[in-house]
């Protein structure tokens, strides 16, 4: 949440900051990749995709134990059809009309992906869920590499000409959010709930009792290197796209989420390292009120009133684009300091 809030306006500082051969790397790094290729902006999406699915085990299944996979299952269709109507009016709903509504998007996926993985954990067992999984990606590697595309052919990855997305061209409803295709569109959703099921396997080892603290901070790590290079060796014929979710960007989005839980686990449950980590408690707490509140309050603008003007403006007389990078970390922390404030009185907004 904290690079879902603040990430466009760091990659716009950044690059607004002169001087120095790092600042344009990292520019790069908070925006996406223009098609193929991986930035750390690219990571954010499935993170928050692979966190739901790591959730899943510790909250599903106090409620089975508790009320039975009966009362589970209709917790997760109700969560999922809010978690929708939520994604429709974030996009505005039917204010340009019905043709105009985004059926799919970020919080519609979230909501797909969520019932889906939460279905396939109530119901299988982990090695038919790992069978699933499998059989999705490769699926989709199958259907991208091998379904010739009218005018196009087969196995053309790029931008308009892959079948990804001539699916959402033709026959995705309502707005396609580029007009020709939609990042978060119909036939890639299913690659996506496998970055789910990623989450849930982390989900159920850290529920794990017959390992060590140590050792399941160890297995993330070891597992998520391990994706790294598959997905990478993957990508060399299916190349890492996140705007069409392939198969190998699911592999590398997973082991950087896998390596970045197995080491926030080591610090803060291993080592006990916690009081650093509370800011993004509390933003994690309110995850979906910030999501939502960030689409009503521009964080940027409201910095301006503390840090712009002439403070802005001396700072960029010290260092050109300084001024900038002052706005970007102040509106994110104003954004924290709501989080923080909401935290402190025990006000959550939950599905």
């Amino acid at each position: 949440m904290l690079g879902i809030v603040g990430g466009d306006s760091l990659g716009k500082a950044f690059e607004g900051l002169q001087g120095g051969a790092v600042t344009p790397w990292i520019a790069r790094q908070f925006g996406h990749a223009e098609w193929a290729g991986f930035t750390f902006y690219d990571l954010i999406f499935p993170l928050f995709l692979f966190v739901i699915g790591a959730a899943i085990p510790l909250s599903l299944d106090r409620l089975v134990e508790r009320e039975g996979r009966a009362a589970a299952v209709r917790r997760v269709f109700r969560r999922g059809l809010l978690m929708y109507v939520l994604g429709v009016l974030f996009y505005g709903g039917i204010t340009h009309g019905w043709h105009q509504i985004r059926w799919v998007g970020v919080l519609q996926r979230l909501a797909f992906c969520y019932v889906a993985v939460s279905l396939l954990h109530l119901w299988l067992k982990p090695r038919a869920i790992a069978a699933v999984g499998l059989a999705v990606l490769a699926g989709y590697w199958a259907l991208m590499t091998f379904v010739p595309v009218p005018g196009f052919g087969a196995g053309d990855y790029t931008r308009g000409h892959n079948l990804a997305n001539w699916i959402d061209a033709h026959y995705l409803p309502g707005k396609v959010w580029y007009g020709d295709y939609d990042p978060e569109g119909l036939l890639s959703t299913l690659p996506a709930i496998v970055t789910g099921l990623l989450g849930l396997f982390a989900g159920r080892l850290l529920r794990a009792t017959d390992r060590s603290p140590r050792a399941k901070a160890s297995y993330l790590m070891a597992a998520g290197a391990g994706l790294l290079v598959l997905g990478h060796l993957w990508g060399l014929q299916f190349p890492v796209i996140k705007r069409i979710w392939t198969s190998s960007y699911v592999l590398v989005a997973g082991g950087w989420s896998l390596m970045l839980l197995g080491a926030f686990y080591a610090l803060i449950d291993v080592h006990g390292w916690r009081r650093w980590a509370l800011p993004l408690e509390w933003i994690g707490a309110n995850a979906l009120t910030i999501y939502l509140v960030s689409r009503f309050v521009d964080f940027d603008e409201l910095s301006a009133f503390f840090v712009g003007g002439e403070i802005a403006s001396g700072l960029n007389a010290v260092w050109p684009g300084l001024g900038g990078l002052m706005l970007s970390f102040t509106g994110i922390a104003l954004c924290m300091a709501l989080c923080g404030f909401l935290y402190a009185r025990k006000i959550f907004l939950r599905l």
